[in-house]
C-alpha cells in the first residue's frame, strides 16, 4: 500500500476484462501475481482483486486495481512497468482487453453477486443525445428484479475513451433477465444512431465478500484454497449441529417435514450463520490470510493450513464419539 496522500476527488478503481488462452490460464494467474509484486510498490496504489472465470456467465477475467485518485491510476496505466508487463502477457490472451476507470464508492468498489460491465462508444456530436439516452435507460432498469446498484461514468480523456455502465445484481437469472427483456432491447435499438460499438462483459464475486478486509491489506489476492478451508470450518459445524439439535428431532420427528423442504430450512439457516461467522474466523486467522513477511509466506502457509486441517480432524472425532 502507498504511503501518499488520497486525491481530493476520491479513490478510483480500473477496471480490466481480459480473455484468456485456455491453456495459458495458470500462466495468466502467475504472471498477475507477479504483476500484483510491481503495482503494489506504485504510488497511490491501495488494492488489487482478481476474479477468476466462472463459466457460463463470466468467461473473463476480472482484474480491479483500486487508487487513491484519478492521476494516480493514470500514471500507472501509462507507465513503462505496466506496458513491460502487458508486452509479457500478450501470448496469453486471445482479443482485446477493456480497460475502464470508474470511481469509487465511498467504500469503494464492492462487485455484487453478480455484475455486468457495458462499455459504449459514442459518434463524436452524439455525447449529449447519448446522456439524455442513458436517463432513460437508468429510469426503466431501475425498476427490475434484483437490481443492487447502477455506476454510469463518462469518458476520462487520455484514459478511455468509452462511457461506461455497470449493473450490479443479486443473481445471475435477475440480471439476464433484464439484459434479455423487452423494454431493454427496444432502449438500445433506439441508441443505434448515436453509438459507434458497445459490449457487455460479465464478473461476479464468491466467497471473497467475506473477506473483503484481508482482501484491502493485500497487495495480491487471497487465495481460493484458504477461503474455501475456513468457509468449511464454520460450515460443517454449523451444518451437523444444527441437522442434530434442529432438523432430526423438529422437521422431521415432530412436524414430519418431507426431507427436501427439511433440508431447504437447514441450507437457509446455514448459509445465513456461515455469512455471520466467517468473517470473525478470517480475523482469527488474518496472520495466515496475509502472511506479513515474504521470507517466512511458505511457513505460514503450511502452518495454518496444517492447524485448520487438525481443527478439521478434531471436530469429526468429537462429533462422532459424542454424538
Amino acid at each position: 500500500m502507498s504511503g501518499t496522500g488520497s486525491d481530493p476527488g476520491g479513490t478510483v478503481s480500473i477496471v480490466t476484462q481480459t480473455c484468456v488462452r485456455p491453456e495459458r490460464a495458470e500462466d495468466f494467474a502467475r504472471w498477475q501475481g507477479e504483476t500484483s509484486t510491481s503495482i503494489a510498490k506504485f504510488p497511490g496504489f491501495i488494492e488489487q482483486r482478481l476474479m477468476p472465470p466462472k463459466p457460463p456467465l463470466q468467461v473473463d477475467w476480472v482484474i480491479l486495481q483500486r487508487f487513491t485518485g484519478l492521476e494516480a491510476a493514470r500514471a500507472w496505466l501509462v507507465s513503462p512497468e505496466r506496458q513491460a508487463r502487458l508486452e509479457g502477457a500478450a501470448p496469453m490472451l486471445v482479443g482485446r482487453d477493456d480497460v475502464h476507470v470508474v470511481k469509487d464508492e465511498a467504500e469503494g468498489i464492492r462487485p455484487a453477486s453478480v455484475s455486468a460491465v457495458i462499455s459504449t462508444r459514442v459518434r463524436p456530436g452524439k455525447e449529449a443525445e447519448y446522456r439524455l439516452w442513458e436517463h432513460k435507460v437508468a429510469a426503466a432498469q431501475s425498476k427490475a428484479p434484483g437490481l443492487e446498484g447502477y455506476r454510469f461514468e463518462s469518458p476520462v480523456p487520455g484514459v478511455q475513451e468509452n462511457f461506461v455502465a455497470i449493473l450490479r445484481f443479486d443473481c445471475e437469472a435477475n440480471l439476464q433477465a433484464w439484459l434479455d427483456s423487452p423494454v431493454r432491447k427496444r432502449l438500445v435499438e433506439e441508441a443505434a444512431a448515436l453509438t459507434e460499438e458497445f459490449h457487455t462483459r460479465m464478473a461476479r464475486t464468491g466467497f471473497d465478500q467475506w473477506f473483503r478486509g484481508h482482501a484491502a491489506s493485500s497487495a495480491a489476492p487471497l487465495p481460493v484454497w484458504k477461503m474455501d478451508m475456513l468457509v468449511l470450518l464454520m460450515l460443517y459445524p454449523i451444518v451437523f449441529l444444527f441437522g442434530f439439535f434442529v432438523g432430526t428431532p423438529l422437521f422431521s420427528n415432530v412436524l414430519h417435514l418431507p426431507f427436501a423442504i427439511a433440508l431447504f430450512l437447514g441450507n437457509i439457516v446455514s448459509v445465513g450463520l456461515t455469512g455471520f461467522l466467517v468473517p470473525w474466523v478470517a480475523g482469527r486467522f488474518g496472520w495466515w490470510l496475509t502472511p506479513a513477511s515474504p521470507a517466512t509466506a511458505t511457513r505460514t502457509h503450511l502452518l495454518g493450513a496444517a492447524l485448520i486441517v487438525a481443527i478439521y480432524a478434531i471436530m469429526v472425532v468429537a462429533f462422532w464419539r459424542l454424538f
